[in-house]
C-alpha cells in the first residue's frame, strides 16, 4: 500500500508529464478551445478525478483523507506541477473542484450521481458562481434573486468574473431567497436553461472567465443544495477546501520563473562575463530561493492541517497571502533578469508576470487574508 507521501510524489509527476507533453499545443489554440482540449487531458489522465471524491466517483485518496471528501495535499501537489508547466491546465482542473465540491455536501442524490462521476472524468465543465459587480469578498451583498414557483425556483440577476462561463455544463450558484431577503442558498443551474446567457471577457493571463446573466431561469427545488438560508455556509465550505491550492498553484508559477531566471542568467553574457557572475542579481536568485521554500512550506503545513479537519484557519490564509504575494515578487524578478526579453510577448517569464497577477485576488484577498489573519490572531490572544 502507498504512503501518502508517495501518492503525492506521483500525482505530482503525473500532472508535471501531462503539462510538459501538451503545454505547447494548448498555447496554439484560441481559449475556449484550449480550455476544452485541457479538461479532456485532465480526464483522460485521471487526474481530474482527485477533485472529486471517491465516494462520488472520483480518486481514491485513503491515506490522505475519508472517502467523502476531496484531499487539499492531492489537488496543492497537483496545482503546483500543474501551474508550472501550464496555467490553462492547471485553471481547468481547479474549476472542476470548485463548481462541484458543493454538490458532494448538500445536491440531492440522484443529481450527484449523475454529476460528479462525470466530473471526474473530465465529460462535464464544472463553475462556481459567486460573484457579482456589487458582491466581491463580501457575500452577504449578492443579489441574485431566488424566487419561489409553484414547481421550484426562479432565479434572476447577474454574476461576473466567473471562471468557465460560456463553456461549463452547470453552475453552482448563491442567491438571494426573495421571501427571506436575509437568507442565501445555492443552486445547482444547467447551463443549457432557458434565460441563462454568458459573455466572455478577456484578463491578464489565458482564462475562460466571463458574465453570467439569469433572466428567469427555472430550476426544481431539487436542483437546490442544502437546507434554505445555509449559501453562504456551502460557499465558505467550498472556499475553505480549495483555498490553500491557490498558494499551491503560486508557488509553481514562482518556481517555473525562479528556474527560467537561474538558466538565463548563468547563460547570458554581459562585459564578457556570465550575468550570475554579478552580486546583485546573485543576491537576487538567494533571496527568491529563500522565499519561494518559504512559501512551499506554509502551503504544505496548511494542507496538512485541512486534510487532517479541525480549524486551520490561521495556516490557510498565512499560506494564501505569502505564497501569492510572493510569487509576484519572483516573477516580477525574473522579468526584470530578462530585460527587454523579459517583457516581450510569448516569453515564458512574461506570461507567468500576467498569470500569477489574478491570485492576489481571487478566494480572498491578500487584504481579506491580513483580516483574518489579524482576527484570529487577536482572538487567540485573548
Amino acid at each position: 500500500m502507498s504512503t501518502a507521501g508517495e501518492i503525492l510524489a506521483r500525482i505530482g509527476r503525473e500532472a508535471d508529464e501531462l503539462g510538459l507533453a501538451h503545454a505547447g499545443a494548448l498555447l496554439e489554440l484560441d481559449e475556449t478551445a484550449a480550455a476544452k482540449r485541457a479538461l479532456r487531458l485532465l480526464g483522460d489522465s485521471g487526474l481530474a478525478a482527485w477533485m472529486v471524491p471517491a465516494a462520488f466517483g472520483g480518486a481514491d485518496a485513503k491515506g490522505l483523507v475519508p472517502a467523502d471528501t476531496v484531499s487539499v495535499r492531492a489537488v496543492s501537489a497537483l496545482r503546483r506541477s500543474l501551474a508550472y508547466r501550464s496555467a490553462m491546465l492547471d485553471v481547468m482542473l481547479v474549476m472542476q473542484g470548485l463548481g462541484s465540491f458543493a454538490l458532494t455536501r448538500a445536491a440531492d442524490p440522484a443529481i450527484a450521481r449523475d454529476l460528479l462521476p462525470r466530473v471526474a472524468r473530465g465529460e462535464l465543465c464544472a463553475a462556481f458562481a459567486l460573484t457579482e459587480p456589487g458582491a466581491g469578498s463580501s457575500l452577504a451583498d449578492v443579489e441574485l434573486r431566488a424566487s419561489r414557483t409553484a414547481s421550484g425556483w426562479s432565479l434572476s440577476g447577474h454574476k461576473t468574473f466567473i471562471s468557465n462561463a460560456g463553456i461549463a455544463d452547470f453552475y453552482t450558484v448563491l442567491a438571494r431567497t426573495a421571501d427571506a431577503p436575509k437568507t442565501f442558498t445555492m443552486f445547482c443551474v444547467q447551463a443549457s436553461s432557458p434565460g441563462l446567457r454568458t459573455e466572455r471577457f478577456e484578463v491578464l493571463g489565458a482564462h475562460p472567465i466571463g458574465d453570467v446573466y439569469f433572466e428567469d431561469v427555472q430550476v426544481a427545488d431539487s436542483a437546490r443544495l442544502g437546507e434554505l438560508g445555509n449559501g453562504i455556509e456551502l460557499a465558505l465550505l467550498v472556499l475553505a477546501r480549495m483555498r490553500t491550492s491557490v498558494a499551491a498553484a503560486a508557488n509553481g508559477f514562482a518556481r517555473r520563473a525562479f528556474d527560467e531566471s537561474r538558466r538565463h542568467l548563468l547563460a547570458r553574457q554581459q562585459f564578457g562575463k556570465p550575468l550570475a557572475t554579478m552580486q546583485g542579481l546573485a543576491f537576487d536568485i538567494a533571496e527568491m530561493d529563500t522565499r519561494l521554500r518559504a512559501a512551499e512550506l506554509l502551503v504544505d503545513e496548511a494542507a496538512q492541517a485541512v486534510d487532517r479537519g479541525g480549524d486551520s484557519t490561521l495556516e490557510v490564509a498565512r499560506a494564501k497571502l505569502f505564497a501569492t504575494e510572493n510569487a509576484g515578487w519572483v516573477c516580477d524578478r525574473a522579468v526584470q533578469h530578462f530585460g527587454g526579453l523579459g517583457v516581450k510577448r510569448g516569453e515564458v517569464v512574461e506570461a507567468l508576470y500576467r498569470d500569477v497577477r489574478a491570485l492576489r485576488i481571487y478566494e480572498g484577498s491578500s487584504e481579506v487574508q491580513k483580516m483574518i489573519l489579524a482576527k484570529e490572531l487577536f482572538r487567540r490572544s485573548s
